[in-house]
């Protein structure tokens, strides 16, 4: 099988697994970098040309796309589904999950628990938004941020006014998010692959940070989670239609509760956390689905 890794760096540790695993089960596999892409559009022919050839020839995409390149990125994407690639997700289950105000509609519709958020384009209505989720302290995250970056916690009415007044200044939309003071700093990563959880790990914020990305300086361990925590990263994947995803999820007082579903999770973190082959489950998992 052809398979295509869309990835702007080759060298990222998750496009050098993803590579690893499918040569070692007998695939063809390219990584392609999505910005230099020229999309094609014709009605009976549409393709991509990639440097000195056209892609006719993939059979399935793995998207590593970024959240900078979300949009340019989703177009290769959409292109390729055109094009009848088998894609371990789509560009509309992308751009679902990008967006955190879309994402969080989407799961309240599916009944699923998450902080109480309240969105709104004006910062002189601080007070009243805070009261909507509890009082402060509250977490003010930008809708587009990724990896712990663009997300506040804003202690007292006064800071998260100062913050809402800076991002809006930018141009920059924010959710006004209640903060869970029980999970202490850590949220529990879960990884999906084919609607199914194949790996879990607790992370911890460094002392002092209330983000516990790995990219900030947490740190990260094996987990085993409860069945409604099992329950509820699988719901949360299926109402945002990503068989592959990464669920972010806090432990409250009122149970499992969602923080973020990631279409395009890192491998390195939950593979040293856990010692599973996570990308050998993902190549695994086109095997199963290419039609």
């Amino acid at each position: 099988m052809n398979i295509v890794i869309l990835s702007r760096n080759p060298h990222l540790y998750s496009t050098k697994r993803l590579v690893e695993e499918g040569l070692i089960r007998g695939h063809e596999i390219e990584v392609i970098d999505p910005l230099k892409c020229d999309i094609i559009i014709e009605s009976e022919k549409p393709t991509i040309y990639y440097k000195d050839r056209y892609l006719d020839y993939v059979d399935a995409i793995i998207p590593r796309i970024g959240a900078s390149i979300t949009f340019f990125g989703c177009a290769v994407v959409r292109q390729f589904e055109m094009m009848g690639a088998f894609t371990t997700v789509t560009s509309d289950s992308i751009l679902r999950s990008r967006d955190k105000l879309r994402c969080f509609q989407r799961l309240s519709k599916a009944d699923i628990g998450m902080p109480k958020t309240v969105f709104t384009n004006y910062s002189r209505d601080v007070e009243e938004v805070i009261s909507h989720v509890g009082g402060t302290p509250v977490v003010i995250k930008l809708l587009e941020g990724t990896q712990g970056l663009g997300v506040v916690l804003a202690e007292t009415k006064n800071a998260a006014e100062s913050v809402l007044e800076a991002f809006n200044g930018l141009q920059a939309r924010a959710l006004v998010q209640e903060y869970i003071a029980e999970s202490k700093g850590a949220d529990l990563r879960v990884f999906i692959v084919d609607h199914q959880v194949v790996g879990a790990m607790k992370r911890q914020g460094k002392e002092g940070e209330f983000r516990s990305n790995l990219h900030r300086g947490g740190s990260a361990n094996l987990i085993k989670l409860t069945v409604p925590e099992i329950q509820l990263a699988i719901r949360a994947a299926k109402a945002l239609k990503l068989p592959v995803c990464g669920v972010d999820m806090l432990q409250s007082k009122r149970g499992p509760l969602i923080l973020e579903v990631n279409s395009s999770p890192g491998l390195e973190g939950i593979e040293a956390a856990t010692q599973k082959n996570i990308a050998r489950a993902i190549i695994t998992y086109i095997e199963r689905n290419r039609k």
